[in-house]
């Protein structure tokens, strides 16, 4: 690479390989495959990237003939960490899998360790200026005098993770979100909801949970976490602000959002702007004939409110995903007549077994105790390319069969249709391909095996005053039905806040183009439009779980920092659009 020979390096690679560059070289988020995938991208990138070094940083491990090394590269853009795979081919060392990840940029390093702020001001002065001072000011002027070079749209998760990247980086930002409170998001959402994902997983940047905290976090206890986070980070944040409107003027170079912050109009004129709206778009909610006429109550699952108002009544809840298990779980815990309405085939993973097999090498406390921190973990799940990771997932769920086959068994004694994902790699791939489909049981399952929760087959056709009739005939009374049926993509608040044509511009978004049910090719081998550039001028897509929101987050805030800062940064492999919904 110091020789900007791309052959030779390409020479490097075996027959089939691949490498994940996490902005470090193409200013994206891109897998190459091949060595003429890694001859085409470095013939682009290294004028620009210009490498100065690549170093060991431990001592390289073998396993099973394939050869672990953890590696860092320096280059005249940053640094950063990266992790090569090598295997034997042809008598040979080659690379199979190398992954480049650029979590500092050269001269625009945050202020963290030695480089942390001092915080007080030693020594005498008039006329001083306090932290708290400095604060209130700079909350005052925000959004008339100074305008953010980034607005965020949405303050989840995903909004307060990035945003809080952003302020270590000196970006000037600003999170908007419509509801009166940091984590309002969780707060807001049925009582029973609480993550499904281990705490070793879901960590913030900057900021990780107690080592006290509870594996599986209420969702009350993550609103509150959330508030609080915002506070210690910093993060410029308005609540009860509501983005109306969006427009971008090529002439100005700059978008123009119309807000209402506490009643009140705001014009806001932010460089880029973020979608943080979540992976998912708008709630999906069919309209089906006779919904007028039914003299129950219907909604869909992002609205409902928790089963206390529906003691003694009869509830269908449409759908068997995660939301559904779980609002079917806390209606019978309240004595409602439930059942669930199962439209097609899905995926469940009971919850231990997930932690033991799936998560527990990288996230737990058994990974902590070998040295695996969480940053570790981030970049080992990382390096494994889209296009194999499938070969890697299924033997986890072969193993999950067996030790839990009694399990699934009596899930599908009762009738619930029962799937492993199109290949039999389970939960994850198909969270990564379709972002639904699945279940990871914490009980609610054993309530449809035991038959405590009913179970009906088929899509809902119409309603009657006191009934969902299913397309076969089979009718169900009810005086509570909740359509747990997913959501749109992402760009549909796009569509919503700048308009259609934008939205089509963008693209779809979410999926790996896997040719998988939801999933439609052609391969793209990452996520769609997720913390990357896009065709979209300006405008970027952040969301996902925790994880995610952590993990991606520094790679779309150095993005944003390196053109506050008017540096060169030169895309390449722009992904084209070839799904506009």
């Amino acid at each position: 690479m110091e020789a900007k020979d791309p052959d030779r390096a390409a020479g490097l690679f075996a027959r089939q390989s691949f490498w994940r560059d996490l902005i470090a070289f193409t200013w994206n988020i891109i897998t190459v495959e091949n060595p003429d995938g890694v001859r085409d991208m470095l013939a682009a990138t290294l004028d620009d990237t210009a490498p100065v070094r690549l170093r060991l940083t431990e001592p390289a491990t073998e396993d099973g003939g394939v050869v672990t090394a953890w590696v860092e590269l320096e280059s005249a853009k940053g640094r950063g960490p990266g992790l090569l795979r090598l295997t034997e081919e042809d008598g040979e060392d080659r690379a199979w899998t190398l992954l480049t990840a650029m979590q500092e940029l050269a001269g625009h390093e945050e202020p963290r360790g030695a480089r942390r702020p001092l915080g007080a001001q030693h020594g005498a002065a008039k006329d001083r200026v306090t932290w708290a001072e400095r604060r209130q000011q700079e909350a005052e002027s925000l959004g008339s005098d100074t305008q953010p070079y980034v607005l965020v749209v949405g303050g989840g998760q995903g909004g307060i993770a990035l945003g809080a990247r952003l302020r270590q980086l000196g970006v000037p930002s600003l999170v908007v979100d419509k509801h009166p409170r940091p984590g309002d998001q969780w707060r807001s959402r049925y009582k029973s909801l609480c993550l499904h994902d281990p705490v070793w997983y879901d960590h913030l940047p900057y900021l990780k949970f107690p080592d006290n905290w509870p594996v599986f976090a209420p969702k009350d206890k993550i609103g509150d976490w959330l508030e609080s986070y915002v506070t210690v980070m910093e993060v410029p944040y308005w609540s009860s602000t509501e983005a109306k409107s969006a427009r971008w003027s090529d002439e100005a170079g700059h978008w123009t959002v119309e807000v209402e912050r506490e009643g009140k109009p705001l014009t806001l004129r932010p460089t880029h702007l973020v979608f943080a709206t979540g992976m998912s778009g708008r709630p999906r909610m069919p309209e089906l004939p006779g919904a007028d006429h039914f003299r129950g109550e219907i909604h869909h699952s992002s609205r409902h409110p928790g089963p206390d108002a529906y003691r003694g009544k009869r509830a269908v809840v449409v759908g068997s995903n995660n939301s559904s298990f779980d609002i079917c779980a806390a209606l019978w815990e309240n004595d409602v007549d439930v059942t669930m309405v199962q439209r097609s085939s899905t995926h469940v993973v009971r919850s231990q077994s997930l932690m033991e097999y799936g998560l527990g090498d990288l996230y737990s406390e058994r990974a902590l105790d070998a040295g695996v921190t969480t940053e570790k973990a981030d970049m080992i799940f990382s390096s494994l390319p889209y296009r194999i990771m499938h070969e890697f997932q299924k033997p986890i769920y072969d193993t999950i069969a067996e030790v839990d086959k009694e399990f699934y068994d009596r899930l599908e004694g009762a009738g619930f249709w029962h799937d492993w994902g199109a290949d039999g790699s389970g939960l994850f791939m198909k969270y990564l391909r379709r972002g639904s489909g699945y279940y990871i049981d914490i009980g609610a399952a054993d309530l449809v095996a035991d038959g405590d929760v009913k179970l009906a087959h088929g899509q809902v056709d119409h309603f009657t005053e006191d009934a969902v009739v299913l397309a076969d005939g089979t009718e169900l009374p009810a005086d509570l039905v909740v359509f747990a049926t997913g959501y749109t993509s992402m760009n549909g608040w796009v569509a919503e806040l700048v308009d259609q044509e934008t939205a089509d511009r963008l693209g779809k978004v979410w999926g790996l183009g896997s040719d998988t049910p939801l999933d439609p090719g052609p391969w793209e081998g990452e996520q769609r439009n997720m913390w990357k550039p896009t065709q979209v001028l300006n405008l970027w897509m952040h969301g996902g779980n925790l994880h995610q929101s952590r993990h991606y987050s520094i790679y779309l805030a150095l993005q944003l920092k390196a053109r506050h800062e008017g540096l060169e940064t030169p895309v390449h492999g722009l992904a084209e659009v070839h799904h506009t919904s």
